[in-house]
């Protein structure tokens, strides 16, 4: 099994070293970083915030991490590529629908011999289910919670105010499973 990490600008480290984390936990046998000091989120471009997508949408972010995906997928035979978006996302992120995905892999084999010789899949194990259902499949798969990151903002600790951290905080209740993290101090945001 292999591991792609993004470092996009504004991305917190402490998300990088979690990925990192968890990937060597798993059993990741190459865990790269791509990394795209360019790629933005809306909040940091001037002059562009769409009203119905958070700050933290980057524009056709998953054709883009994708793409780098099937490369590497190219590069090491794979048969598949892994993403893990769940129901939730696509109430808000059109690049995440069927459609689009069944688009991408056509797009793939078409520009690719070897993709389209490895009928290679995108592969996607959690679209039918919300987060507090993929963190009771989580659990039930024993994910070290300890090491995840949800936090939008880089500290030590999660703010436990970012939008990241208020869903990660919803999504465990609505799971009814104690998150690890969710007792850890607040850290000073500067």
């Amino acid at each position: 099994m292999r591991a792609l990490t993004f470092e996009y600008m504004g991305i917190a480290q402490s998300e990088l070293q979690a990925a990192k984390a968890v990937g060597s936990r798993a059993g990741v046998i190459e865990h790269r970083k791509v990394r795209l000091p360019d790629l933005k989120e809306v909040a940091d471009i001037p002059g562009f915030s769409p009203e119905e997508l958070p700050p933290t949408y980057i524009p056709l972010r998953n054709s883009i991490f994708y793409a780098f995906a099937a490369s590497y997928a190219e590069e090491t035979s794979a048969a598949s590529v892994v993403g893990g978006h769940n129901k939730d996302d696509m109430e808000v992120f059109a690049d995440v629908s069927p459609e689009f995905f069944s688009t991408l892999q056509k797009a793939f084999w078409n520009g690719s011999r070897i993709l389209r010789k490895n009928r290679l899949k995108i592969v996607r194990p959690l679209k039918r289910l919300g987060k507090p259902e993929v963190i009771r499949l989580a659990a039930s798969l024993g994910v070290p919670f300890e090491l995840t990151w949800s936090c939008h903002r880089d500290s030590e600790k999660h703010c436990w105010r970012c939008d990241g951290c208020l869903s990660r905080l919803r999504s465990f209740k609505e799971a009814g499973i104690a998150d690890p993290l969710a007792g850890t101090k607040r850290e000073k945001i500067t």
